[in-house]
């Protein structure tokens, strides 16, 4: 007979599997010389995953650093423009996931990120537990929730990606009609230049021409 307190946490891995499915990136703005820091529970054993994309600003690079309850560092970059990477939770606490734009002198920069937390589908069980049919659903349904997670957040950051390339390409575009109506300002301005001197040229000979017969 299944247990009340196993039912409660089948139903409450099905509303996770729910959830997920409409979990949403974050989008933050990290000023220049500034930093973000956000704070995220981990149980011992628990897969933490941080993936993000700079969708905006400079060379569209930010510094990432992530640190565990007792401020070891366990993962830093520098001038990333996207990534993901996942770890084991060593012990039990908050770990620490932050941005820093503090390379930059004026230009702000914006982040999309996620940071996923999956527990162990055997945390807590004994072995007698995990060979019963509803242990083993409810791990299935875990795989499913994470499985979930991972393909969302996947076309997210295609998203992201689809974008940046699009404004590159939009701003490709304007730079290089821009710079075709310069090259045909510059043309037309030599055009009416040379005109002009031409007409000086010829008038003033013509001026010549008029003195010496008179003379």
């Amino acid at each position: 007979m299944v247990s009340p307190v196993r039912v409660g946490t089948l139903l409450l891995a099905l509303l996770t599997v729910l959830l997920r499915l409409h979990a949403e990136a974050f989008y933050i703005q990290i000023d220049a010389h500034g930093e973000e820091c956000f704070f995220e529970q981990g149980m011992t054993g628990a897969t933490m995953v941080l993936s993000f994309d700079v969708t905006r600003g400079g060379f569209l690079d930010i510094d990432v650093y992530i640190a565990g309850p007792d401020n070891e560092a366990i993962f830093q970059r520098v001038r990333e423009t996207s990534g993901r990477y996942s770890f084991s939770a060593y012990q039990d606490g908050f770990y620490k996931f932050c941005f820093s734009n503090r390379m930059s002198t004026v230009t702000p920069k914006i982040v999309m990120f996620t940071i996923d937390v999956s527990l162990a589908p055997s945390a807590g069980l004994s072995q007698a537990e995990e060979d019963e049919p509803h242990s083993k659903l409810e791990a299935m349904i875990k795989q499913l929730a994470d499985a979930i997670t991972a393909v969302k957040h996947e076309q997210e950051h295609m998203e992201v990606r689809e974008k940046i390339h699009r404004t590159i390409n939009e701003d490709t575009n304007r730079r290089v009609v821009l710079w075709s109506f310069f090259e045909a300002a510059v043309l037309l301005a030599m055009t009416f230049g040379q005109i002009y001197y031409l007409k000086s040229f010829l008038e003033g000979r013509t001026m010549r021409i008029r003195v010496g017969s008179m003379v």
